[in-house]
């Protein structure tokens, strides 16, 4: 088997939270070696974002909760106090020998401390600085904090999405989870990847590399952005209805709900027989999907008359012989004990110190010659400072030194 591949590219990580420890961790399942630089005795502070949290073997409060160990795997933790010069210049030291440096600090933050873009450059002209913020660089937003609810208010994600206009609780809705942190961290990757392919491709030339939340939801709202810019018309909501395929959306049945896209007319033909109404094919308010978009409302309280009619198990296995996508509305319960996420591995176990099967979910991406087959538990605070901070010439009495005077 080959090495993963990244193998050989080393990353300081000086991320937190979550769309900047995504994207190193991405890199990280990919072989690069992380480094994640942390504030002695807090650490990141998404390990103050829980409940819940292992149980700690000896019943002491700690910080390994469920969003510090969704973005942490395979890392190493060293603790430094930038705030001070000499961890200042522990990270300069170790900067020197990476190939990546991540950072999601305000813009301008770290130019007190002498570890911006530039700085870092005249240190290691090679170096690929990858900024994750909440505006970018540049603009008159840029220095403001951003989190991911509230791009998703600024960028427009809230305003086409929850109830249909007119129906009970309808109004901007906020998607559950923080999706624009998990798509700003694959930007993220995407450039770091590129940039470095460049360096490679160029002799050696390294860049700053700008990611922010906003540019990311404004650019992932894709085709329903690009109706506005069109027509200069902002889609409605539109609740479980599809985005392009009629009818489409989450049907009640006798037991339960199933969601249905019916993406073309011979789909809509087959759904219809399925459904016991062959005729609805050629009823000429529906005969074309355009047809069907126009009489939307009116298809879907047909559709929704029918599915009344029996249980999601008949429905599901029936459209599933017809050709027609559809599927259970799954509750976690239900995702991670589904046969196919199961045989995909999308559970995988590693040693944590405080839980020795510990469940965490894996990369998505899959290689055939370079497969991610190992996964190592997100560290406890610190627990890699010793051995990382040796390799830049500290040795064990200069490491407790710097403990007692709370710089690493």
């Amino acid at each position: 088997m080959s090495a993963l591949p990244l193998s050989g590219i080393k990353i300081l990580d000086l991320t937190r939270v979550l769309a900047g420890p995504l994207s190193a961790q991405m890199l990280a399942d990919l072989g690069a070696e992380v480094i994640k630089i942390e504030r002695p005795g807090g650490g990141d502070d998404a390990r103050a974002f829980g409940p819940p949290y292992l149980k700690d073997p000896e019943g002491k409060n700690n910080n390994n909760n469920s969003f510090y160990l969704c973005a942490n795997r395979n890392k190493k933790s060293v603790t430094v106090n930038i705030a001070t010069a000499e961890g200042q210049d522990i990270v300069r030291e170790l900067a020197k020998s990476c190939d990546v440096m991540m950072e999601n600090y305000k813009v301008g933050d770290l130019k007190r401390y002498r570890l911006d873009y530039e700085s870092i450059k005249a240190i290691n002209p090679g170096i690929i600085y990858c900024s994750v913020t909440g505006f970018g660089q540049t603009g008159p937003y840029a220095p403001r904090a951003g989190y991911d609810a509230i791009l998703q208010a600024m960028g427009g994600l809230m305003s086409v999405t929850g109830h249909i206009d007119g129906e009970p609780g309808a109004g901007p809705m906020k998607v559950g989870p923080s999706i624009v942190d998990y798509m700003t961290g694959m930007n993220s990757s995407i450039g770091i990847l590129a940039a470095l392919y460049h360096r490679k491709a160029n002799g050696g030339e390294g860049q700053h590399v700008d990611v922010c939340l906003f540019d990311t939801v404004i650019a992932a709202l894709s085709h329903y952005a690009q109706i506005f810019l069109v027509n200069g018309q902002t889609p409605p909501r539109r609740g479980t209805w599809g985005n392009g395929g009629m009818p489409a959306g989450v049907f009640r049945c006798t037991d339960g709900e199933l969601m249905l896209v019916v993406g073309n007319d011979g789909q809509f033909q087959r759904t219809c027989a399925v459904l016991g109404a062959p005729e609805l094919a050629t009823d000429p308010r529906f005969v074309k999907n355009n047809d069907r978009v126009v009489h939307g409302k009116e298809i879907m309280a047909i559709f929704a008359g029918l599915f009344l009619k029996k249980p999601v198990a008949y429905w599901l296995e029936e459209l599933e012989k017809a050709g027609v996508p559809s599927g259970p509305i799954n509750d976690f319960s239900q995702v991670f004990s589904d046969p196919h996420v199961r045989s995909r591995g999308m559970q995988v176990k590693v040693n944590h110190p405080f839980e020795p099967d510990l469940s965490l979910i894996r990369n998505a991406i899959t290689f055939c010659g370079t497969p991610v087959k190992e996964y190592r538990a997100p560290p406890l605070l610190g627990a890699d400072t010793k051995d990382v901070l040796a390799t830049i010439g500290y040795d064990e009495a200069k490491v407790e030194a710097l403990k007692q005077q709370k710089i690493v």
